[in-house]
């Protein structure tokens, strides 16, 4: 999954994404654009998620039951589809949020020491 910052263009590990959309919608029912303006927010616009990423990625989350949507209206008073997280997902998150810190300490301490 393509992801940008201001002058290179990085691949996400796999199901990072997903990760991120399970965290953005944790707490609040996000619509697609609110989900990718609140990762870019979070990662003060390290991370800019492409929409041929996006709605595929929340597609594979609704099927599997992770997320739920709902159409509603956007604060622009536009038909927009709103996810939120599911129990299914609620569990997914701690478990991929404890996995990816685990995997990231592991990266770091292996890369002490290198220049």
């Amino acid at each position: 999954m393509p992801i940008h910052n201001q002058t290179d263009r990085y691949e996400l590990p796999s199901g990072t994404l997903e990760l991120l959309i399970l965290r953005s919608v944790a707490h609040t029912a996000r619509h697609g654009y609110g989900i990718s303006h609140d990762i870019k927010e979070r990662s003060r616009s390290a991370l800019l998620i492409e929409e041929g990423s996006l709605y595929p990625a929340l597609q594979r989350l609704v099927r599997h039951k992770q997320l739920k949507a709902k159409w509603g209206t956007s604060e622009h008073n536009r038909k927009a589809r709103f996810y939120t997280l599911t129990p299914t997902g609620r569990r997914r998150l701690v478990a991929d949020t404890e996995r990816w810190r685990a995997v990231s300490r592991a990266v770091t301490k292996a890369l002490v020491g290198y220049s």
